[in-house]
């Protein structure tokens, strides 16, 4: 099997852009419309953590263990943890916690993470 694409990880017309005479540097381009099939109301307005928050959901849906065990291309999966409850504040205001974990497989030949090797 292939590697996960980038629209696939990042949502449905994410690409990445060639540095050249019309864009002088490369990157990464997340469109809104990937961030609002990912939940995220307004894009335009909305905080960074809602941003990578979307990210993380869009990840999610594409980056499975099921695929993980499935497809040895694949060397990260986000799983879900179990949620919890916590107090915050001087109020003590009860919050929700959700958990993501992100799984990261390499050949066991180094001690520290490099994004290269995924």
């Amino acid at each position: 099997m292939a590697e996960p694409t980038i629209a696939q990880i990042f949502g449905t017309g994410a690409t990445r852009l060639a540095s050249g005479a019309a864009a002088p540097s490369a990157g990464l381009f997340i469109p809104d419309s990937a961030l609002v099939s990912a939940g995220l109301a307004t894009p335009s307005t909305a905080k960074a953590e809602g941003h990578l928050v979307a990210v993380v959901l869009n990840a999610k849906t594409a980056l499975t263990q099921t695929g993980f065990d499935a497809d040895t291309d694949q060397s990260v999966f986000v799983a879900s943890g179990s949620p919890y409850f916590t107090s915050r504040g001087t109020n003590n205001t009860s919050y929700r916690v959700d958990q993501f974990t992100f799984n990261l497989a390499q050949l066991d030949q180094l001690a520290t993470i490099d994004p290269d090797n995924y």
